[in-house]
């Protein structure tokens, strides 16, 4: 079930605030008594609408490490996205599907290069003309 947005959850304590019952609320909200409850109930605890903070485990490579990661693919495509050129925090090392997930979260794929000839149109051009020759 999605969350509600902050912006959401704002207004939703808004309209708590100004003297709606809390079933009134979800029913303006479009969601369940039981989400604006807790969300007026937080707001008693802990004085925030926010949400709190989640446990996770801990991110490997700094956002700064990602924004050079992907700057240095942009700079250079013909570089694989190794772990072994990046590091992670206190030099440790990361794994190997770390660099590729943070090019694609930037819209970038994280492939070997191409090995092999570069050809112009009029090398496959003659490759063509050279194959139908001898296919025959």
């Amino acid at each position: 079930m999605p969350r509600l947005s902050e912006v959401d959850s704002h207004r939703a304590l808004g309209l708590l605030q100004a003297g709606l019952p809390i079933s009134e609320v979800s029913l303006r909200m479009n969601v369940n008594r039981t989400t604006i409850f807790r969300l007026r109930q937080r707001l008693h605890e802990t004085d925030t609408g926010s949400d709190r903070p989640r446990s996770g485990r801990p991110r490997c490579i700094t956002q700064r490490q990602d924004r050079n990661l992907v700057r240095n693919h942009m700079n250079n495509k013909f570089l694989s996205a190794s772990s072994r050129q990046t590091r992670g925090r206190n030099n440790q090392r990361i794994g190997a599907n770390t660099p590729r997930k943070r090019l694609s979260t930037s819209g970038l794929r994280a492939r070997r290069p191409y090995i092999g000839p570069i050809l112009t149109q009029r090398h496959r051009h003659q490759r063509t003309l050279w194959a139908q020759e001898h296919a025959a």
